[in-house]
């Protein structure tokens, strides 16, 4: 029986520091004692100087680049809280990794985002708290409790403010397929029109832009995904966009990835804004002046108020 902690306590990896220290400035906690290093064959340590027996753990840390370091760590760490007799320990995963492998697309494949789920349970954490996950059945991959955030509602404000009333030219474009109900959900919450690229994909990373269902002419576009990887989608999808007559095109997803050759690929495109959720850290070698970052911190930090508090987390979105 999972016991409700007595207090509340953050602790983070080295993932993401600067995202655990803003939520924990929100929730109004200072961020628990606690190192995370590695010896020097490799392998991971923690050393907590503080007590959590009893307390309500938060364990802030998202499975990035590095991605297999990053998960030890946070499997690690939810280990030794477990044995250190936390009350409930809450993994806060800002963006879960290996999420793109949740089936069988061929013969023989893993389904590693199955196996990471279980990995997240059996080191001992009582439930999950993370945002927009890349396919939304991983949900069901956890025999613990999984609170979804969504990013939408904090890049929808970006662009209401951006835009004001003048809505009237805006078209939110779906990448491909799949992403299409996202797309929809966007568009309705900005009340604007909705086009789709189709599109088909020769290999991993690699797309051809087939055809644009819906009217982009003298539009001004928003691009909306989950996440943005090598940008080879995004950036082909835009310049696809403009070549059909787009006004401007604008791209926005919760998770900058942005590996290998992305962000030369957004600098040399035809993309005037990308917004970013800081999911994800952008380090200093990958900032660009068309790359805008919104926080993510506010709304973790009350999805990790009403979890303490026993509250409702999916009214946040209502």
């Amino acid at each position: 029986m999972i016991t409700h902690g007595k207090n509340i306590k953050i602790f983070t990896a080295n993932a993401h520091p600067k995202l655990a220290h803003a939520i924990a400035e929100i929730v109004g906690v200072p961020i628990g004692d606690s190192k995370v290093g590695t010896f020097s064959d490799g392998e991971i340590y923690v050393n907590t100087g503080e007590t959590v027996r009893g307390s309500d753990v938060f364990v802030i840390q998202p499975t990035c680049y590095p991605v297999n370091h990053n998960l030890m760590e946070l499997l690690i760490m939810i280990d030794a809280f477990k044995r250190a007799s936390a009350g409930r320990i809450t993994a806060v995963i800002p963006y879960f990794g290996y999420a793109r492998q949740d089936r069988k697309s061929k013969a023989r494949d893993p389904i590693s985002a199955k196996l990471v789920a279980d990995l997240i349970a059996t080191a001992g954490a009582d439930r999950v708290l993370t945002m927009d996950l890349h396919a939304a059945q991983i949900q069901g991959f956890f025999n613990i409790p999984v609170d979804h955030l969504l990013g939408a509602p904090i890049l929808v404000r970006h662009y209401i403010e951006k835009f004001g009333d003048h809505k009237d030219d805006i078209v939110v474009v779906s990448p491909d397929l799949g992403s299409v109900t996202r797309a929809r959900n966007f568009a309705e919450r900005l009340d604007v029109p909705m086009a789709i690229i189709d599109k088909r994909r020769p290999k991993a990373n690699v797309a051809e832009v087939m055809n644009i269902i819906g009217d982009v002419k003298d539009k001004t576009v928003i691009l909306v995904d989950d996440m943005i990887d090598t940008a080879g989608t995004i950036t082909q999808g835009a310049k696809a966009l403009m070549e059909r007559g787009a006004k401007e095109v604008h791209a926005c997803c919760t998770h900058g990835v942005l590996s290998g050759p992305a962000i030369q690929r957004i600098k040399d495109s035809c993309i005037k804004e990308l917004v970013i959720l800081d999911t994800i850290p952008l380090p200093e070698e990958k900032q660009l002046d068309k790359i805008k970052v919104l926080s993510v911190a506010p709304v973790f930090a009350e999805a990790i108020e009403r979890i303490y508090d026993d509250l409702s987390v999916s009214t946040l979105f209502v």
